[in-house]
């Protein structure tokens, strides 16, 4: 096999043994006997106690793998390494090379500024994504003091002795004790597509999956010396961006390149006509820095990861972020029956007993069949039905087959208080009558009771009981009823009322289905899981049809799951999945969005996009409602962005181009672009009303509504340049202070407190602009959250006060600093319409025709 650990036999003494080095960490397992291995480890079939399991894990360390942490300065200083961050720095070495000092230290003020935000907010998004994986750890269950615990995997040392059982995720390398042989998938380690078997006395490595089987096991490899901690490097890989991501991405991509193709006009123009090259270069960059979305990737990580800290309070947690979005585009959820809609408390009725057979011995011989230690619901029912429970203990376990999904039963060999040895069994009872030697004579009547109880609710367990002769006797069947969790029925009208239709997916038989499916209100459509198999080629489109009608699903096995979600998918649905078992995990993966409910295996946790922490299906609406608003807020930013894009290039390009007049100085660039960035990454925490059906990309409203605006934006900017320019022939101005009276000898002065006019303007109207794109209706419709209210009104407090005492530019009137306020809020009510207007034109075209009382209940 691979490297393990290599513990001296003196690991009996108190004193724990050396640890190895890693040159001589690397004997086999497969060389050593049990006995050997055992002896080495100074172990045994009790496990250790736990101080001395406190001992090893202090000596050999935990059981993981050391992460490879980015230093936290090299991280910091990741921000001033890439295109933008070196287009502002060219900006910086420019300013001072024609000797533009206060340039200089400003542009690399405000760098070394907006690095620290950058770093702050994403450093802050990282550490809560973190604490919230924490919770997803594995546990194991470790034999401690002579009973069974259940520890956290990462504090598992050599020595231990663990129990494994069908779903778990192995912790850690270990030898299996004696038992019957499990399968073990390791797919993941060693790229075999089948389970592999494994007997008593082979290794199984951590990180493979528990297909079958239930059996103890030796632990000797944890951490770094395990098979897949030397491999660990071959199976790292990234994730690729979600729909949303990718979209956004493309956004940034489409300003960065219209951004570039227009400063390099301006800078063809300007080079044309003689302008200072060093000057006219410098401000190219810094405005092409002001163009790009320089805050694309903190808005991303920020919204991302305080959404999934909102998740996190209604108990789902986010192991992949992207899934976010896809629960909000989600419009079919393909949810389990038992703990999620029902209560997953199963009670247990009157049995119905063939041949005579006592409803109390039946009652027995499933209890026998059962594993108290395992707290399975069935098996806790079933053993809670016997009147006396001391009857049980008068039996000896000598053998114990786990259910498994395929076979769909246990089995159990005992030995009686005679020392006499027979079989028992429980299950699903067409399983069990398929065993029973008097199948024939009972299946009728059997089959009677079965559709009986299914009819009132009841899910059935089949009994058997081996005689004399070894040959298995149908006792008769359990009925276990599981009563649907009382906020299902409200829960599944939400999740209607959101677009998403809920489809119950269930093992049970086809009456319980109906059944439950009555009671919940999902309507009567139930589809024959086992008809999947039955379907002829020349049939699998009408089959296709039937999936995506269909209410729910009965008699379904893990891998009709699968089938169901890729119909679905193939069908244009976004799809999400729950499940709890470790034969789920390929339809978890499968889906969008991969749900794993509440008691979930290990394997079925990690496959999942989204863990739930708590049973029931609330759960589920409220993180797609939560997972709604963060989609929407993403595209508020989307939105934004672009028409500031347009509003600030468009406006620097035609002034520069048509009126040869640089409206704004490199050193304003910076600063609006550090103001707006800032502003716009609280964001994530604004208040949004959420879409009341599945949210899609939609390129075509963000672009129109976004150019509409940064027109918009434009033409008044403009409209303001030109009363500063000509003040004194419009009259109606005649009240403010002349710009020529305060310079009449200094024309360059006059400019410059035109561009600060401008300045202010811009940096004004534009955070202005932000409550314009967060809501589809009036801005008032929905209040901002004190975060983004605050951050915004922050912004224009700063640019005011440094356009009014001319902190880097020259100081602006009183007077004509509330000119542009007030020029200002009248553009922003004007962009509130042109927005109404924009979106009845996109959603219905003759929404303008219609009466004004229509069109105001339209918008709100």
């Amino acid at each position: 096999m691979n490297t393990k650990l290599d513990v001296p036999p003196t690991a009996m003494s108190a004193d724990p043994p050396s640890k190895p080095s890693s040159a001589t960490s690397s004997t086999p397992s497969d060389s050593l006997t049990l006995a050997e291995l055992q002896k080495q480890l100074g172990a045994s079939h009790d496990g250790l106690s736990q101080e001395e399991a406190q001992s090893r894990l202090v000596h050999y360390g935990r059981n993981e793998l050391p992460e490879e942490k980015t230093n936290v300065v090299l991280k910091f200083l990741s921000y001033f390494w890439g295109p933008i961050p070196w287009m502002i720095e060219i900006a910086a070495v420019l300013s001072a090379m024609v000797n533009h000092w206060a340039d200089f230290t400003i542009i690399t003020t405000l760098l070394v500024v907006n690095a620290l935000i950058g770093f702050w907010e994403e450093f802050q998004a990282g550490n809560a994504i973190a604490a919230l994986k924490e919770k997803l750890a594995l546990r194991a269950k470790a034999r401690r003091d002579g009973a069974w615990r259940n520890v956290p995997a990462q504090e598992l040392v050599p020595g231990d002795v663990i129990r494994l059982r069908i779903g778990d995720i192995v912790p850690a390398d270990a030898k299996l004790l004696d038992g019957e042989s499990i399968h073990v998938d390791q797919s993941a380690l060693t790229g075999e597509s089948l389970p592999v078997t494994r007997n008593v006395g082979e290794d199984v490595y951590s990180g493979s999956v528990v297909k079958q089987g239930e059996i103890e096991a030796l632990v000797y490899g944890t951490g770094q010396n395990t098979f897949f901690g030397k491999t660990a490097h071959l199976m790292q890989g990234a994730q690729a961006p979600s729909h949303f991501q990718r979209a956004v991405l493309k956004i940034g991509n489409f300003l960065i390149g219209v951004a570039v193709a227009l400063v390099s006009l301006i800078l063809i123009v300007a080079l044309f006509r003689g302008d200072p090259i060093m000057t006219t270069l410098q401000f190219a960059l810094v405005l092409t820095v002001a163009a790009v979305p320089v805050a694309l990737p903190t808005v991303l990580s920020v919204t991302m990861a305080v959404g999934a800290k909102l998740l996190a309070r209604y108990q789902a947690i986010v192991s992949r972020l992207a899934a976010i979005e896809e629960l909000a585009g989600m419009d079919v959820l393909c949810s389990d029956k038992t703990g999620t809609l029902t209560q997953n408390k199963l009670t247990l009725g009157e049995p119905f007993c063939v041949n005579g057979t006592a409803a109390q011995a039946a009652i027995l011989s499933a209890a026998l069949a059962s594993r108290e230690e395992d707290q399975d619901a069935i098996d806790l029912a079933v053993i809670g039905g016997l009147k006396s429970p001391q009857d049980r203990d008068a039996y000896n376990v000598v053998h114990f087959q786990p259910f498994d999904p395929v076979g769909k039963r246990t089995e159990a060999t005992v030995r009686s208080p005679d020392g006499s040895e027979f079989k028992v069994s429980k299950g699903a009872p067409q399983v069990i009558l398929a065993l029973a030697a008097n199948a024939d004579a009972v299946r009728e009547s059997v089959d009677g009771a079965i559709d009986e109880f299914a009819r009132r609710g009841f899910r059935a367990l089949g009994v058997a009981r081996t005689d004399a002769q070894g040959r298995w006797q149908f006792q008769g069947v359990l009925p276990l009823y599981d009563p649907p969790r009382a906020d299902s029925k409200a829960t599944i009208e939400q999740a209607r009322q959101m677009g998403a239709k809920v489809k119950m997916v269930t093992g049970d038989q086809l009456a319980i289905a109906k059944e439950t499916s009555r009671e919940l209100g999902l309507g009567p459509n139930i589809l024959d899981a086992s008809l999947f198999s039955d379907t002829e080629h020349h049939q699998a489109a009408q089959l296709d049809d039937e999936i995506e009608k269909a209410d729910g699903f009965a008699q379904v096995y893990p891998e009709h799951k699968y089938h169901v979600v890729d119909v679905l998918q193939k069908r244009g649905h976004v799809v999400g999945m729950t499940g709890d078992g470790v034969n789920d995990a390929p339809a978890l993966k499968k889906a969008e969005a991969g749900i794993a409910v509440s008691g979930a295996t290990d394997a079925a946790r990690a496959a999942a996009d989204i863990v739930l922490l708590s049973p029931g299906l609330s759960v589920i609406t409220k993180a797609m409602t939560e997972s709604r608003k963060i989609f929407q807020r993403m595209t508020n930013y989307a939105t934004y962005r672009i028409a500031e894009t347009i509003r600030v290039l468009l406006f620097m390009t035609l002034s520069i181009l048509v009126f040869n007049f640089y409206p704004v100085t490199a050193v304003m660039i910076v600063l609006l672009a550090l103001l707006n960035d800032g502003a716009i990454i609280s964001i994530a925490f604004d208040r949004v009303r959420y879409s009341k059906k599945p949210v899609v990309w939609d390129m075509k409203r963000v672009l129109s509504l976004a150019t509409v605006l940064g027109v918009a934006g434009v033409i008044e900017s403009f409209g303001l340049y030109y009363m500063a320019e000509h003040q004194v022939e419009l009259t109606w101005l005649a009240w403010l202070p002349s710009l020529k009276d305060y310079t009449t000898t200094d024309a360059v002065a006059r400019d410059s407190m035109i561009r600060t006019l401008v300045y202010l303007k811009l940096s004004v109207a534009g955070t202005l602009t932000i409550y314009v794109t967060r809501t589809r209706g009036r801005f008032w419709t929905v209040a901002p959250a004190w975060p983004l209210f605050l951050a915004v009104s922050g912004a224009q407090l700063t640019a005011t006060v440094v356009a009014s005492f001319g902190i880097f530019m020259a100081p602006l009137p009183w007077e004509w600093v509330a000119v542009v306020w007030a020029y200002a809020l009248a553009g922003f009510l004007i962009e509130d319409e042109l927005k109404l207007i924009t979106l009845r034109l996109l959603e219905a075209p003759h929404a303008l025709f219609t009466p004004r009382r229509m069109r105001r209940r339209w918008a709100a």
